[in-house]
């Protein structure tokens, strides 16, 4: 019976309150979260689609002529540069187009991308034989861009 005694001691000072075990749990699941949430927030968004086979088709064909396209450098009320850049778009093919995104790409003076920017041209529906006038404002250029006017290259054409 002295045995039995000793060993219920024993067990007892080597048991691990419940609380402590829930603690640690809760404390590694937590840090698990953390993880996995900081690698998948640290990942870059996945690129947007490349132009479709028929978009890349109308482009090439002249189809979307970006015409009368100007410049325009003010300074807002807080003291930011912006950049205002308006023009035509048209639809000489014979689709609808119901939406159309362009990349404008400004550069530095050693020619290197500063910014590189996807907006939308044609929002809503643009029919053949249509031109709609377009304004595109940025007030994010730096200041290290050379001042001339951006490349402009169509990105996306959706068709109705």
């Amino acid at each position: 019976m002295v045995e039995n005694k000793s060993q219920t001691k024993e067990r007892q000072k080597l048991s691990i309150p419940p609380a402590a075990i829930v603690i640690v749990l809760a404390l590694a699941v937590g840090l698990g979260c953390f993880y996995y949430l900081n690698r998948a927030a640290s990942q870059p968004p996945a690129p947007p689609p490349p132009l479709t086979g028929d978009a890349r088709t109308y482009v090439r064909n002249g189809f979307l002529p970006i015409s009368h396209v100007e410049m325009q450098a003010h300074e807002s009320y807080l003291k930011q540069s912006i950049v205002e850049i308006t023009g035509n778009v048209g639809n000489t093919g014979n689709r609808v187009i119901a939406s159309a995104v362009i990349y404008c790409v400004f550069y530095d003076p050693n020619q290197q991308v500063v910014l590189r920017e996807r907006v939308a041209i044609v929002k809503g529906r643009l029919a053949p034989g249509e031109t709609k006038p377009f304004r595109l404002a940025f007030d994010s250029v730096p200041e290290s861009w050379n001042q001339v006017l951006p490349q402009i290259v169509i990105a996306a054409i959706d068709f109705s």
